[in-house]
């Protein structure tokens, strides 16, 4: 900690709000407040130039979302790591709850109702998650990390949301959750032979999780090996974004003049399929602008992860980095057909309200390790050193 903040400490050792705010990564929020104004301005493009029914409320949403952020960043870290298990059981709570009374949209069962809002919960699981995984891993000893008994625990933390977001049934975000546990059993120290354990049970499971799909994502994996074999159905949402982003070429035929986009024939073209009307509009050129935006993103999450000293800072930044670039790595490859369609927005980008509040507090979480990056979080005395 410098010596200038070391003067706004306050009794507890603890950084002042003043000198919180004062020590924020602004270069990394201008970064995230680029890629919203970039989807506010795909927005508008996708409406055929008008700031509604999306761009407007994408721009208020994250207006909301960016004060999330900043609230979350100026709470000190060690007391996120004592709310960590509270937050996980009430999001738990709340995903049960969506299995009791949830609103019904698109033939899934994922919002609940709240003072005329709707939330879904399972995008606040993967944030609440993370944060339970890191607390959980700062208080074990570090000997213990890659016990068989010690392992119960975590992923059951992990398999039971997935499961109830799986029943909704939301593939994509139970896809998220468990490659996010992952990530951050293996930031842990986990021994790597779990993992391929984990993959060959697995794949031992395939055909038993094959009949337990519904009939349309059925469809959706068997487009995905083959399209053509349901053009205007299953096979209709990869067939028209590649279309798009294929015919942009290198430069793109220009703002509000991608004809896929603006005559509809890609579906979904302001959440899931966004990117395919940058690849239409702005090309190969503007496609990879977008994808460094992100690169630069994850890589500053990173870099902040490494230069913390406490162990749950250290593994809630990775989580919450490893959960940004899960979003992009699944949205861009479904919308390029290198996996199959399951409906995981581009962060930040997309229209969308839950996501984005979630994420946004994860980076607010993401800063406030950082600016704490200095803090003594004790461990068992066997793993201090």
């Amino acid at each position: 900690m410098s010596a200038l903040a070391s003067h706004h400490l306050d009794g507890r050792g603890q950084l002042g709000i003043a000198a919180r705010f004062m020590a924020i990564s602004w270069p990394f929020v201008a970064l995230i407040c680029l890629a919203a104004a970039i989807g506010v301005g795909l927005l508008y493009s996708v409406a055929g130039g008008s700031m509604q029914p999306w761009a407007e409320v994408h721009a208020e949403r994250f207006a909301l979302a960016l004060a999330a952020l900043f609230i979350a960043a100026l709470v000190d870290i060690r007391l996120w790591m004592r709310v960590a298990y509270p937050l996980y059981v009430v999001s738990l709570i709340v995903l049960i709850g969506v299995e009791v009374a949830g609103q019904v949209g698109g033939g899934a069962r994922r919002w609940i109702g709240m003072g005329g809002l709707q939330m879904q919960p399972s995008e606040f699981m993967k944030l609440a998650l993370v944060l339970a995984l890191a607390r959980y891993y700062q208080k074990l000893d570090a000997r213990h990390v890659s016990r068989l008994t010690r392992l119960a625990v975590p992923v059951a933390m992990i398999v039971m949301p997935a499961a109830l977001v799986m029943r909704q049934p939301d593939l994509g975000t139970a896809i998220l959750l468990l490659a996010t546990g992952a990530a951050m059993l293996f930031a842990a120290g986990v021994h790597w032979l779990y993992f391929l354990a984990g993959l060959a049970v697995a794949a031992a499971a395939a055909p038993f999780a094959w009949q337990a799909l519904h009939g349309y994502q059925q469809e959706r994996l068997l487009a995905f090996i083959d399209p053509a074999r349901d053009p205007l159905g299953a096979g209709y949402h990869i067939i028209q974004s590649k279309i798009a982003l294929g015919s942009g070429g290198i430069f793109g035929k220009g703002y509000i003049k991608g004809t896929q986009s603006q005559l509809n024939f890609v579906p979904e073209k302001h959440t899931d399929f966004i990117f395919s009307m940058v690849g239409e509009e702005f090309g190969l050129l503007g496609a990879g602008a977008i994808l460094l935006l992100f690169a630069v993103l994850i890589a500053a999450g990173m870099i902040m992860a490494v230069r913390i000293k406490n162990r749950f800072g250290r593994l809630a930044v990775f989580g919450v980095t490893a959960m940004l670039f899960l979003y992009v790595f699944v949205n861009i490859a479904m919308v390029t057909g290198l996996v199959p369609v399951v409906g995981v927005p581009l962060p930040l980008v997309s229209y969308g309200g839950s996501a984005m509040v979630s994420l946004m507090v994860g980076l607010g979480v993401v800063i406030s390790a950082n600016i704490d990056r200095d803090a003594v979080i004790p461990r068992p005395l066997a793993s201090r050193r």
